[in-house]
């Protein structure tokens, strides 16, 4: 299971929110326009966009990070986005580094076309065919060591350009643009933080009383490939970032 912490996630993954400016571009939000965020985290991107004048709801199936959106002043709301409960509302769905946590995406689209008015866009970027690969071979070899099946553990989906446009338009949307691109990105700590943050899962196939020797293996397997002559990490990110239209007619 996944458990969001907003102290451990504002140390060790600001990088997310940092790197999502892009996908704020993307969607260009207008003054007065009804925005819901899906997956808001701790908000830091839902200010962007209630500073751009429009009028947001959060979401986030973590009620720690909804917590701390709450304090930021944000109408924050506990969710599951492949069962929201909005009708033909909102002129726009954002969304970061979320959609690649749902392991059901055509439930979780089929939601969100619910949730726009006809005409509405989805703009959202979610990691990619690719994506952090080292860090998902590395779980491969470390737990099969330990008669563990990584996969069985695996919690995220990381789809092809392709495939997710397949999807999309599916779904009773038309793709605008859409493009999976690699993104390495600089960790601001240890990756055995990362792997503590946003790794949990596989973590949690293991008694506690091994994790601390996964850990250690996983971060020996990972220093040739990510670490930098310097001494910092790298994490072999690749991103899948789209705009998409709902049409009016149904799917």
């Amino acid at each position: 299971m996944q458990v969001w912490d907003p102290d451990r996630y504002a140390k060790h993954a600001r990088f997310v929110s940092d790197l999502g400016s892009g996908v704020v571009e993307l969607l260009a939000p207008q003054p007065g326009e009804r925005v819901l965020d899906v997956g808001c985290g701790d908000g830091a991107l839902t200010e962007k966009l209630v500073a751009a004048g429009c009028r947001v709801v959060a979401i986030d199936a973590s009620p720690e990070q909804v917590r701390a959106a709450r304090h930021r002043g944000l109408d924050a709301r506990v969710a599951d986005v492949t069962a929201l409960g909005f009708d033909t509302e909102f002129d726009a769905v954002f969304s970061n580094a979320v959609l690649h946590w749902i392991r059901e995406p055509d439930a979780a689209l089929a939601a969100i076309r619910r949730a726009l008015l006809p005409g509405g866009r989805l703009v959202a970027e979610l990691g990619g065919d690719g994506c952090v690969a080292s860090i998902r071979e590395a779980f491969g070899e470390v737990l099969a060591s330990r008669g563990i099946d990584a996969e069985d553990l695996n919690p995220w989906y990381f789809p092809t350009a392709e495939e997710y446009g397949e999807r999309l338009d599916a779904s009773g949307f038309d793709v605008d643009s859409i493009r999976l691109f690699p993104r390495p990105t600089p960790l601001p700590s240890d990756v055995t933080d990362w792997l503590e943050t946003f790794a949990q899962p596989y973590l949690a196939g293991v008694p506690n009383v091994d994790r601390p020797a996964v850990l250690n293996e996983m971060r020996e397997r990972l220093d040739p490939v990510l670490r930098t002559p310097e001494g910092g990490w790298v994490a072999d990110y690749v991103r899948l970032r789209f705009a998409a239209t709902r049409r009016n007619r149904e799917p």
